[in-house]
């Protein structure tokens, strides 16, 4: 049975603009998440918001997870806060499986988001959550939670956004999704 990890945000210091923050939300959307990928027949881990980055990663390594998926919201720098949009889809440079999975991810969450030419992937090497973990990993910017009409589009579609990422899991698992 194909297995992922699941690591929403545990950065309680990053502010919505309108109250929240980004741990908050990303709990709420991995809550949804979950039940999606446990009917579709998958097996499912997730990190502890108390616990460290490298606690994070030191229990996505402990088993031999297939697939680990990092949930964030993002910020723009100070200077321009609020102003940009857009969504980024991670994944380590050289992972082949990884970059495949930001793909699948990226595709089907141009299906919801509200600017679909701005879902874009990324290859990075400096993200702990890509280089560090041994399963093919992929870190998902959701949307800017500094925009107002960004964090507002997050806060009404936690379940649309679960659903959404729970199908692009499933396909790249190449199970088919299931209703919880």
């Amino acid at each position: 049975m194909p297995s992922v990890f699941i690591s929403p945000s545990f950065q309680d210091f990053n502010p919505y603009v309108d109250g929240g923050n980004e741990e908050y939300y990303m709990n709420l959307i991995a809550d949804e998440l979950i039940p999606y990928l446990l009917a579709s027949g998958l097996a499912v881990g997730r990190n502890d918001p108390s616990q460290t980055l490298s606690q994070t990663i030191e229990n996505s390594n402990s088993a031999s997870y297939d697939l680990h998926l990092a949930l964030h919201s993002n910020a723009a720098p100070p200077y321009i806060s609020g102003t940009l949009t857009g969504a980024d889809v991670y994944y380590y440079t050289t992972g082949v499986k990884g970059k495949r999975a930001a793909e699948i991810i990226a595709d089907n969450y141009k299906a919801i988001y509200p600017y679909p030419n701005k879902v874009k992937t990324v290859p990075a090497i400096s993200l702990a959550e890509l280089s560090r973990t041994k399963a093919p990993a992929v870190l998902i910017e959701l949307a800017y939670h500094d925009n107002p009409e960004e964090a507002q589009w997050i806060r009404d579609n936690i379940g649309n956004i679960a659903e959404n990422l729970a199908l692009s899991v499933t396909e790249f698992f190449g199970v088919p999704l299931a209703q919880p």
